[in-house]
């Protein structure tokens, strides 16, 4: 299974963005997007360090949401 994080572009400089979530900050590739490149403030969704595509700070939101239920579930999952 592949898992995409959704983050907001903070800084772009060429076809490298920096980019946050949760507080943490990462180096994204943004090639992927060359033809429809996000501005700072928008949000991607990223893979391996590529940004796939962009969102909406809604479907950011809900991505979030959805994947803090799941960690949730598997914390309280007996081993």
């Amino acid at each position: 299974m592949c898992l995409g994080i959704p983050m907001q572009v903070v800084e772009i400089n060429g076809f490298n963005a920096r980019c946050q979530a949760k507080g943490v900050e990462r180096d994204i590739n943004l090639f992927m997007l060359q033809h429809d490149m996000p501005v700072a403030g928008e949000y991607v969704m990223v893979h391996v360090g590529y940004a796939l595509q962009k969102m909406t700070e809604q479907d950011a939101q809900t991505t979030w949401e959805l994947l803090d239920e799941i960690a949730n579930a598997q914390a309280n999952e007996p081993f």
